[in-house]
């Protein structure tokens, strides 16, 4: 095979170095092709085009594959817990004991927030979106920590990034109480990370707290298994707005910005909202399944199929049983989560959907179990956001490791050609 491509144009060849990534994926590196041809491409949305290399996460959506760092995605649900799968991410290896020890350890001791932030949440309405409350928050934590990270010292860039584990959690959970005219918690230190996310979401002033252990373990699944998803739009953003050597916080509030789109990281809130609309029209399921197979029909069924997964994602797959679990333990009676697992019955069952691998995807799964748990649909994001963060930063990070030049892509210009100006008078 050769490692050389070939353009030919207008009587001219041009030849472009082929790389191979570890995973055996080829690509033509085109660096040179502006300024050896005069010419650019154009892939709007990029579908075809690397923006980096990258060591962190390998996905094969044709053969239902993801791993991070080498690592199957079923081996670190099953085996590992959040905050190692987050360590991992960030610097590349499972940690040891010690190691996890003294990274959960620095991450409570940078858990405590500015009492002036509180002053930012109270001034948003109680009508805003939680998302633009998080992604405020998240940039303002630049104003409360001014000093750049110095890429080059591993201690600076440690410090950053449990200072942002250790905050974020704090920001989402007080987010959640805004909405809830609930008062501020910071938590209780002697709980483990997923643990206290839910105690300072959820504790009641008046009343103690102990987390429901399944509900902690389908947590920490789900944190697990949105951790990362390779060069996503949010990952994207992340590591474009850093390129400019902004800083870790306002790039991961970039990131925060561009995961709440519905195409993105909305999708869960997209389901339940199908799931009542559903319920709403007498909560057929049957009908909504043909209205899905009807092309005529301008219906869609959210949280079926994936744009990157043509098999299963294996995420689904995973948080299946936590959502069986999640819904068993709870014992809720709900006629929207009944729906759902009406749907997905059906789905499952229906050689429309079967033939076409439109199985429910992790995002259907994760808006049940949220349900579930009384979180309200907009924050559904938001606990994505919680998930997503090791995966940005990890992202960040590499991006400035690898010193990578700052983003500019290049466009085709289809306006007018030079037009003389005219004086106000005249036009």
């Amino acid at each position: 095979m050769s490692d050389k491509a070939t353009l030919e144009y207008n009587g001219k060849k041009f030849e472009f170095p082929v790389i191979e990534g570890t995973e055996n994926e080829l690509a033509i590196d085109i660096k040179t092709l502006r300024a050896s041809t005069g010419m650019i491409t154009i892939d709007p949305g990029y579908k075809n085009t690397g923006s980096c290399e990258s060591a962190i996460t390998y996905l094969d959506g044709e053969k239902g594959i993801l791993r991070y760092r080498g690592y199957a995605i079923e081996d670190l649900a099953e085996k590992a817990s959040f905050l190692e799968v987050a360590y991992l991410l960030i610097f590349g290896e499972l940690p040891n004991k010690e190691q996890l020890d003294k990274f959960h350890a620095d991450i409570k001791a940078n858990s405590e927030v500015d009492e002036d932030l509180k002053k930012i949440v109270d001034s948003f309405p109680r009508s805003a979106h939680p998302m633009g409350i998080l992604s405020s928050l998240t940039s303002a934590l630049t104003a409360f920590n001014p000093s750049s990270v110095d890429i080059n010292s591993e201690e600076d860039m440690y410090k950053a990034i449990v200072k942002i584990m250790g905050k974020f959690p704090v920001l989402a959970a007080w987010t959640l109480r805004k909405i809830n005219a609930k008062p501020y918690d910071y938590g209780d230190s002697s709980l483990g990370y997923e643990e206290n996310m839910l105690y300072m979401m959820f504790k009641k002033p008046n009343e103690s707290y102990v987390p429901n252990q399944t509900v902690v373990d389908a947590l920490d699944k789900l944190l697990i298994l949105h951790a990362d998803h390779e060069q996503n739009c949010s990952a994207s953003t992340v590591r474009i707005v850093g390129s400019s050597h902004a800083s870790l916080f306002v790039s991961l509030a970039a990131g925060v910005s561009a995961l709440w789109g519905p195409l993105h990281g909305g999708a869960n809130q997209a389901v339940i909202e199908m799931l009542e609309g559903i319920k709403a029209d007498g909560g057929d399921t049957a009908k909504y399944m043909e209205k899905a197979k009807d092309k005529n029909d301008p219906f869609r069924l959210m949280g079926f199929g994936h744009r990157v997964y043509k098999n299963f994602d294996p995420r689904a797959r995973i948080i299946k049983k936590a959502a069986d679990d999640v819904l068993g333990d709870l014992g809720v009676e709900d006629p929207v989560l009944d729906i759902a697992k009406g749907l997905e019955k059906q789905a499952l069952e229906d050689p429309y959907f079967v033939d076409r691998k439109l199985y429910p995807n992790v995002d259907f799964y994760s808006g049940i179990i949220y349900r579930a748990l009384g979180i309200p649909t907009e924050m559904f994001t938001v606990m994505f956001a919680l998930g997503r963060l090791p995966g940005w930063i990890a992202q960040w990070r590499e991006m400035r490791l690898r010193k990578e030049p700052i983003g500019r892509p290049r466009q085709v210009y289809v306006g007018e050609t030079h037009r003389e100006f005219k004086p106000l008078e005249q036009r």
